[in-house]
């Protein structure tokens, strides 16, 4: 593990211990603050950092707040049924099983991947919507097709990661990219993309990310601010097709 992430996982262990603590005296509820309610509703998912199954309790996926306002208007909006695609699972996959009439997402940690399977059949029982989540490891190779520029993911390649969606087929109303290979997700992305439909891409503040979107042509409305479980701002941006200019959003 790298010093970033020692020192996240170390962050992450002491809000979780201390929103337990403050639990147990009264001082924090059980239940969260409305939505609406942002910064208290931010405030009080500070003590689920890096927990995904407790970030769904909060009933939000790992977006910026701006981010997942928009998307829940034009979920509102939409003529159902709507299909989503997602690369990297977690709170975003039970927010949207929650809200769409199909998820396919695809995560490439076992571990992570099987633990979110269990959480999901549950869901689909109680659900008459399609959710399927599919482990696909990255595969060890010296020249990757498909590499990764996160630390820790050198030498590894996702081609079968990121060509999960065209095995799955068809056109989705959603699809989110949030996990490994970005860059490359994109691509894959646009052409299964509906009409009017959206792609989500988390994290845009970072400029690997930008300079993908840039190259790709596409409109991409940018959502910064307050995430939650984070202690700091971040980015999460929309991309439409067709191209008719972009605009930046504050959150």
């Amino acid at each position: 593990m790298n010093a970033v992430s020692t020192v996240k996982s170390a962050y992450a262990a002491g809000a979780r211990g201390v929103g337990r603590g403050l639990r147990r005296i009264g001082v924090l509820g059980d239940e969260p603050p409305p939505r609406e309610h942002r910064r208290r509703h931010w405030t009080y998912s500070l003590f689920c950092a890096h927990d995904s199954l407790a970030i769904a309790q909060l009933d939000v996926p790992w977006w910026t707040y701006g981010a997942i306002d928009a998307v829940e208007q034009w979920l509102d909006a939409r003529a159902a049924p709507v299909r989503a695609f997602e690369w990297g699972s977690g709170a975003s996959t039970i927010w949207l099983a929650k809200r769409v009439d199909s998820v396919d997402s695809v995560e490439h940690h076992r571990g992570f991947g099987e633990m979110m399977q269990a959480e999901l059949a549950d869901l689909a029982s109680a659900r008459a919507s399609h959710v399927e989540l599919t482990v696909i490891e990255p595969v060890p190779s010296e020249t990757p097709t498909v590499g990764s520029k996160k630390e820790g993911m050198s030498g590894l390649d996702f081609t079968d990661y990121v060509g999960r969606i065209d095995e799955v087929g068809g056109s989705f109303d959603l699809i989110v990219i949030d996990g490994r290979a970005r860059e490359a997700c994109l691509t894959a992305a646009l052409p299964h993309l509906a009409d009017g439909g959206i792609v989500v891409f988390d994290n845009t503040h970072r400029r690997r990310y930008r300079d993908a979107i840039d190259a790709a042509g596409v409109t991409s409305d940018r959502y910064r601010g307050l995430t939650p479980t984070l202690p700091y701002p971040d980015e999460t941006s929309l991309i439409t097709l067709p191209v008719h200019g972009g605009r930046d959003q504050q959150a």
